[in-house]
């Protein structure tokens, strides 16, 4: 009797269910991560272009009231971001930009979006409840252009 109670105590059934359910969990948490950060630098890398390509409608001789913008939303849509109506374009083209030993007026497109993570900050909000873990990060994207003269 005290023979079967000792190999009961010794034997390893159900060591490998007991390492899966507390390894899992970490391991998905890390996967997840991986995926929604790799999501926020492709969103990052298409607010950048697009501002690229609002300043360079922006530095054009007579520019069309409102093109750096349109062109703006426009790749941004392209890029198939979500809510590219609720993103900030702001156009300043009254700016300078130095350049050997003078100065050249410039033209700055700045393009703020808000970013939510779509599994991380629910998490969060489990995990910390009450907490403004939930809200969207603004992401910001800057190109800066000489103006054609």
């Amino acid at each position: 009797m005290r023979t079967d109670l000792f190999r009961r105590l010794k034997s390893e059934r159900g060591n490998a269910i007991l390492e899966t359910a507390m390894t899992l969990p970490l391991v998905l948490l890390v996967s997840v991560s991986t995926f929604e950060f790799g999501r926020a630098y492709q969103t990052w890398q298409v607010l950048t272009n697009a501002a690229r390509e609002g300043a360079r409608v922006a530095v054009l001789p007579n520019p069309v009231a409102g093109a750096p913008e349109a062109r703006v939303r426009q790749y941004m849509t392209s890029g198939q971001l979500p809510n590219a109506a609720s993103a900030t374009v702001i156009v300043d083209q009254t700016a300078t930009v130095s350049y050997g030993a003078g100065t050249a007026s410039a033209s700055i497109v700045t393009v703020n979006y808000p970013f939510q993570f779509m599994v991380l900050q629910p998490v969060a909000r489990l995990v910390v409840p009450g907490a403004t873990m939930g809200a969207p990060i603004t992401m910001t994207a800057s190109a800066e252009m000489r103006n054609e003269q």
